[in-house]
């Protein structure tokens, strides 16, 4: 009874450490941190490295503030982040320093356990030779019983031992595994030592710009004042254009006359049918690149009081970058603003891209035009040391969301 009883001990011992490993691996949790943090650090560096200060000239404090805003708001999400991953691990720290407390405690009395079932089977072997052990049976059906008892309790002395060397195992890679728990968090306690080093010097220059900006506000307040009027012209011209195609559409179209929607032939319903299946799917108007200034009211870097309207998002990347269009269509404008650079306007069914801020053209009107394919060159600001793309999209006259269109803009 009682080898049955410890038979029993080592079975369920053997269960726990299939199950128990699990929760010294990575979990849901940790991993979804982790690809959180990963997004949110590549963010940081590819800002350090498109919206990187240099020295600029009179007039791009603005956009000085503007990057010195949005790291601080990306470092101080890490941070957060951080601590929660910090958090977590010291929460898994503890239960799996009583886990492994308790399988120490379990294994010294298997082990205990163990060595007393070898002496007393020495001990027997002593006193009493098998083969007279089974040659004193009364009759053939005993002697059959005894030997069968034999082989158990060898098979069982056998399976006891592989037991105790699978959870000596088992609890070593616990072990292991708890510290390098423990070295993870002093790495990221480090880690966040470092970003709110960083983030004080972040705020530091802020201030500073700050400071530069209050002590020079009719020049600030000029800036402003020049930067609406452009982007107001801007839009304005965008939806002239806007109208304008749409008239003449209609009336190659139809004859009409008019009217504040495309007509649609067959051919365009479909590709505004696609256009439309693939809201939240639609790509990047450019290979690669870092979100600036998102769609809608937003308030002022300086004076948060005063609220500013972007109909269209604002998109930083490197020099020598190519615009490229993010759905198949048709071109049916180019833009050259007077004292600005060019853009392009492609018409998807009932739905229209802008492709604004363009040095170079790599189409014309009347094109058609593919997924992906490229537009021209993304026109850089030498003195402000940023390469910026301005992308809108209507759909007939309306204006639209372009972070709900087009995958992961935000």
């Amino acid at each position: 009874m009682h080898y049955k009883k410890s038979f029993i001990t080592i079975l369920l011992s053997l269960c726990f450490l299939a199950i128990a490993p699990q929760a010294f691996g990575q979990t849901k949790d940790q991993k979804a941190l982790e690809a959180k943090k990963s997004a949110l650090e590549k963010e940081i560096k590819e800002m350090n490295r498109l919206l990187s200060v240099k020295k600029r000239e009179r007039g791009a404090v603005l956009e000085d503030l503007e990057t010195a805003n949005k790291k601080i708001k990306v470092r101080e999400q890490l941070i957060r982040l951080t601590n929660q991953q910090a958090n977590l691990l010291t929460r898994q720290i503890s239960a799996n320093q009583k886990e492994v407390k308790d399988q120490q405690k379990a294994l010294t009395a298997l082990k205990k356990e163990y060595a007393q079932m070898i002496q007393k089977s020495y001990l027997h072997r002593a006193q009493e030779n098998r083969l007279l052990f089974l040659l004193s049976s009364k009759n053939f059906y005993m002697a059959y019983k005894r030997l069968q008892y034999l082989k158990q309790y060898q098979a069982y002395r056998k399976k006891q031992g592989e037991g105790i060397a699978v959870q000596t195992k088992a609890l070593e890679e616990k072990i292991s595994s708890l510290n390098r728990q423990r070295k993870a968090k002093e790495a990221l306690v480090l880690s966040n030592t470092a970003a709110k080093k960083q983030l004080l010097s972040e705020k530091q220059y802020k201030a500073k710009v700050l400071q530069d900006i209050r002590q020079n506000e009719r020049k600030y307040t000029a800036a402003i004042r020049k930067k609406q009027k452009e982007a107001k012209d801007l839009e304005n011209r965008i939806e002239a254009l806007i109208k304008a195609a749409i008239a003449a559409a209609n009336k190659k179209a139809k004859g009409v006359k008019g009217g504040a929607n495309f007509l649609l032939t067959p051919e365009a319903k479909r590709v505004a049918n696609n256009f439309t299946a693939n809201k939240g799917k639609l790509i990047w108007p450019l290979e690669k690149g870092l979100l600036k200034r998102g769609y809608g009211v937003y308030s002022d870097p300086v004076y948060p009081g005063i609220k500013h309207q972007n109909n269209g998002v604002t998109i930083a990347t490197e020099k020598g970058t190519q615009a490229r269009a993010i759905f198949e269509g048709e071109v049916i404008a180019i833009m050259a603003v007077p004292g600005g650079n060019l853009g392009v306007q492609i018409k998807h069914g009932n739905f229209i891209s802008t492709y604004y801020n363009l040095k170079t053209l790599g189409v014309k009107k009347g094109d058609l035009v593919k997924e992906k394919q490229s537009l021209g060159e993304i026109a850089s600001n030498d003195s402000e040391g940023q390469t910026i793309l301005k992308f809108y999209l209507y759909q007939n006259s309306t204006r639209l969301n372009p972070q709900e269109w087009v995958f992961n803009l935000k």
